[in-house]
């Protein structure tokens, strides 16, 4: 739909100026239009009522889009991860799945504010790590640091088509790292005790950490890597959900009112769920965002020096087990009626989310069962052990 908005723009305008959109005195079948000297005749050819209905879906639909005051003009298109409006072969491009580190010695990385989706997760010895899935990345200088990955990761980042880049990872990977459709992009041995090293090159050291927190990379060394590899930069139908989630207009955002079970939340308090990190964040009313904190301080982007802040908040309660004595997990993100919440606006609500496949869409429901609704702008989820809790105030 996003790229048949656009598509179409031009069209309705043109229909608009013959036909004269929206005019309360419009000519009857078989009436002289006196602006246009147009003759309208009669309806002959039968049309089928559901057939009509889905026309004016979809008009209006684009007529909507057409007199927001954002809209930028021809040859932008809605983001799949933000809604927000985005140049159209910024839209057709893969994004990066990118695995960054949340250890205090790490912080700040390099462009993870411009992260549409950020994944934080747990992983072995108490420490979490996200998954930053970016657009627009070709020109970025210093991307990262950079950090191995783990399996359930992979199925996190295979919803969006993207090129998954980490340093490295541990053996559980091998049977999914290792599929062709997989294009990853790895500083060191895939899956930690051997494989390919697919894309090394791609990777630099600087002094500004110590190791392992010192690892980087670029747009200009990834795509030099694309290239080597044969991975596609461009969206592979199979593998794409441009409609991923549901969004609402920006004229017109979700405030939650009424919902059931809603609650008003000014503090996201995720210190049970992350007890190294103790990671929170706080709603700013005037932004309409919630600003994410690590380590009881603000965490932000190397390169501007902002503070994260994300317009929603989504919290997956999620089973897993622990694999072996060094403590790797298995998150089990693939799974059906589990448990969360959203919060967005201030406030809260219950939902569950399932995910049928590897490569599936990850959906949320309200506790009436509708699909929620998010507003435009970035989405940070917390995936969260099932035996752990959030608070907040």
């Amino acid at each position: 739909m996003k790229k048949i908005q656009v598509l179409l723009l031009s069209g309705i305008l043109a229909t608009c100026l013959l036909a004269g959109c929206g005019s309360k005195d419009a000519a009857p079948s078989g009436a002289s239009d006196s602006s246009t000297g147009i003759t309208v005749e009669a309806e002959t050819i039968p049309v089928q009522q559901e057939e009509v209905a889905a026309e004016t879906t979809a008009e209006s639909e684009v007529a909507e889009e057409l007199f927001d005051d954002s809209y930028p003009g021809e040859g932008y298109v809605r983001s799949t991860l933000t809604n927000e409006w985005i140049p159209e072969d910024v839209y057709n491009q893969r994004p990066l799945a990118i695995m960054m580190p949340t250890d205090a010695a790490a912080q700040p990385q390099y462009n993870i504010g411009n992260a549409g989706i950020l994944y934080e997760c747990m992983e072995e010895g108490s420490i979490s790590r996200q998954l930053a899935v970016i657009e627009n990345w070709h020109d970025m200088e210093k991307i990262g640091n950079v950090r191995s990955c783990r399996l359930y990761y992979i199925y996190m980042a295979s919803e969006w088509d993207p090129i998954l880049v980490h340093f490295g990872g541990v053996y559980y990977m091998q049977n999914v790292i290792t599929r062709p459709e997989v294009n990853n992009i790895s500083g060191t041995y895939e899956y930690g005790t051997g494989g390919e090293m697919p894309g090394s090159e791609a990777f630099f050291r600087s002094s500004d950490k110590s190791a392992p927190h010192n690892a980087y990379t670029s747009g200009e060394k990834l795509l030099s890597a694309c290239d080597k590899l044969g991975y596609s930069l461009t969206h592979r139908d199979q593998y794409f959900e441009p409609d991923h989630f549901k969004f609402t207009s920006g004229s017109q955002p979700n405030t939650l009112e009424g919902a059931n079970g809603v609650k008003d939340v000014t503090k996201i308090d995720l210190s049970d769920v992350f007890p190294v990190t103790r990671s929170y964040l706080e709603y700013d009313e005037a932004t309409k965002t919630y600003k994410k904190f690590l380590h009881n301080t603000k965490q932000v982007d190397a390169v501007t020096g902002e503070q994260l802040a994300f317009t929603n908040v989504i919290v997956q309660f999620t089973d897993y087990f622990v694999l072996d004595e060094k403590g790797y997990l298995d998150m089990h993100v693939i799974d059906s009626d589990k448990t969360g919440f959203y919060f967005t606006q201030g406030k809260m609500i219950p939902i569950t989310w399932s995910k049928s496949k590897d490569y599936a869409v990850t959906h949320y429901y309200d506790l009436d069962g509708n699909e929620i609704v998010l507003n435009t702008g970035k989405t940070y989820i917390a995936v969260a052990q099932s035996d752990t809790r959030v608070i907040t105030e």
